[in-house]
């Protein structure tokens, strides 16, 4: 009997919980093609990681770590134009806080050099020539989905020609745009990605990692199925819009006479409903300030769900139920609600807010006197304990927890009504006070000492119980309440979350133009209540609370501490996402 290994039972456990690609892994390793499963996640620094790049991180790092294999974190940075540093830090940030660590950390430009000696080669084999036309003359040439494209006029220059031509653009002696290298294939090829790619563009732009070294740069296309080779990856796991790429990464592969061949394998990329997926629109809606920046709680990026206050392991968990297929399907948004609801019902700490105070003096309760009432700190989970909180003449409860002219069946507080405040006392409202114009400024109420809680009273009872906090001790703070940025129109998800394939000529053009090309007409539907701010208060052990400390607010929802704007003495709260929802998994 052959011995036992953990990859054999890795092997048999993925058997029993698998997906496409998994599958393929297991059949890969049975067969021999593959001894040791070796992923990448190959992010462009031209932007912030959305929650779609969640799912690549999760399956990428996922498989590897099932398989016993590795998985590089690679920065596929060869457009300098929009390529900065700052996106490198975030994206790092980004993976390590979703809880991966990369075996390797690489980046395109490491590669550079190589690069353009398999483009010599190229040259030299015949496959590969310098053409002078300009992008639209090659756009114009290349055809469309039912008309051949046509050869470039410059298609037959000699090799001595286009070697002599190549090493000059190298050398920086042509500009932007007078000179590309493509790739000779076949342009009557009904693969529009086979009708000879450009695999070279000339940019005279600092590169963030090389400087001022190069002035030529690959095309992504070109470029990716080279460093994947060079690294050994051994399953380049990426989104379907690549599926017609895939012929031109195994030409690339074999003609540049790689000694390790990649294979490509395509998967449905996430789209999640109510929410901008499009990297160019993002980064408008930062230009444009329409948002606080890439990490603004409203902003479907993995820096704005942390701020916001989701956990690494509620996004994993979602990632996870979504499954891996070749759809490509919307996602409805509250099911990555329902998982934060999930991580966070057990482990954060209930206590009391008051996002709209009133204020209500007990005419009754002795002056200057301040109790301390014990409360738990979550009815569900015992190990967080309890603890103490003050309770006085004065206190404030939500404003929308008193009505002077109820509808039926309303059971908080109201003209001769009794509610129970909760954990402390019933409390009788007697007397509204009001101002000029008529508005309720306060409560004049009485209490019944009889009715503390905790201590068994039975007498009567009460239907309503609300919240409250003590007024002279209670933290002045700042709730923002979010709703979504961008409602789908017409239930019709974000149509540029479908992105032209990365290397092909219309997502080069979208890469160098960049935000500024984006289409502005969805700024019209923004939503304008997406951010709406309250100013009340929370109970004093509040006030020095640190950032990303959570809390389920009664009635309110699940609060995160901002680690931006929050200030000792004056905490900011985000609000994750409310108690409740329809939405079942």
């Amino acid at each position: 009997m052959p011995e036992r290994t953990e990859r054999t039972e890795a092997t048999e456990r993925t058997e029993e919980n698998s997906n496409f690609i998994k599958t393929i892994i297991v059949e890969d390793l049975k067969a021999g093609r593959a001894k040791e499963i070796v992923t990448r996640f190959p992010p462009e620094p031209n932007g912030y990681l959305h929650i779609g790049h969640a799912r690549s991180i999760v399956l990428n790092f996922g498989v590897a770590d099932e398989f016993g294999g590795r998985t590089n974190l690679r920065f596929d940075d060869t457009n300098p134009v929009k390529e900065d540093v700052e996106y490198v830090e975030a994206i790092k940030e980004d993976v390590k806080w979703l809880g991966y660590e990369w075996d390797g950390l690489f980046f395109a430009s490491d590669y550079f050099e190589e690069m353009y000696d398999r483009a010599v080669l190229l040259i030299k084999k015949g496959l590969a020539y310098v053409d002078d036309s300009t992008a639209d003359q090659i756009r114009e040439m290349r055809g469309t989905l039912t008309e051949p494209g046509r050869e470039s006029p410059y298609r037959n220059r000699s090799v001595e020609e286009n070697l002599d031509l190549f090493a000059r653009m190298r050398a920086g002696e042509f500009q932007n745009g007078q000179k590309v290298l493509r790739a000779k294939i076949d342009m009557k090829s009904p693969n529009i990605n086979m009708r000879d790619p450009v695999i070279y563009r000339i940019s005279h732009a600092h590169h963030h990692n090389t400087g001022d070294k190069w002035c030529i740069y690959p095309m992504y296309a070109y470029a990716h199925p080279l460093e994947d080779a060079i690294e050994g990856v051994t399953h380049s796991l990426c989104t379907l819009e690549f599926e017609d790429q895939r012929p031109f990464y195994d030409w690339v592969i074999r003609e540049c006479e790689m000694p390790h061949v990649s294979r490509q394998y395509e998967f449905g990329r996430l789209n999640l409903t109510n929410a901008v997926m499009s990297k160019r629109k993002l980064k408008l809606l930062v230009d444009e300030k329409v948002v606080d920046g890439w990490d603004d709680p409203r902003m479907p990026t993995i820096s704005g769900f942390r701020r916001k206050g989701f956990t690494p392991k509620s996004i994993r968990d979602f990632i996870t139920a979504t499954g891996i297929s070749r759809g490509s399907g919307a996602v409805d948004a509250r099911m990555l609600d329902h998982y934060i609801r999930e991580d966070l019902k057990l482990a954060a700490p209930r206590t009391m807010a008051v996002l709209d105070p009133l204020k209500v003096v007990i005419t009754n309760y002795p002056e200057g006197q301040v109790e301390m009432l014990e409360i738990e700190n979550n009815s569900e989970n015992p190990e967080l304990g309890s603890r103490s909180i003050p309770f006085s003449r004065e206190i404030y409860i939500e404003r929308e927890d008193f009505m002077e002219t109820p509808p039926p069946k309303y059971h908080r507080l109201y003209p001769g009504n009794e509610v129970r405040l909760k954990s402390a006392y019933f409390i009788k409202c007697e007397e509204v006070v009001k101002d000029e114009a008529g508005n309720v400024v306060e409560l004049r109420c009485t209490y019944d000492p009889e009715t503390k809680s905790g201590t068994g009273f039975t007498g009567r009872k009460v239907k309503g119980t609300i919240h409250w906090v003590e007024a002279t001790r209670a933290v002045p703070a700042e709730f923002r309440l979010y709703e979504p940025l961008i409602y789908d129109e017409d239930g019709e998800t974000d149509p540029d979350a479908e992105a032209a394939p990365a290397g092909s000529l219309e997502a080069e053009g979208e890469r160098l133009a960049g935000a500024a090309g984006a289409d502005k007409s969805f700024l019209n539907r923004i939503n304008p209540n997406s951010l709406v701010t309250a100013n009340g208060f929370v109970e004093p052990d509040m006030k020095d609370v640190a950032a990303h400390s959570k809390f389920q607010f009664f009635r309110h929802g699940y609060f995160n501490v901002d680690p931006k704007t929050s200030a000792p003495g004056r905490p900011v709260f985000n609000r994750i996402v409310s108690l409740k929802s329809s939405f079942e998994v």
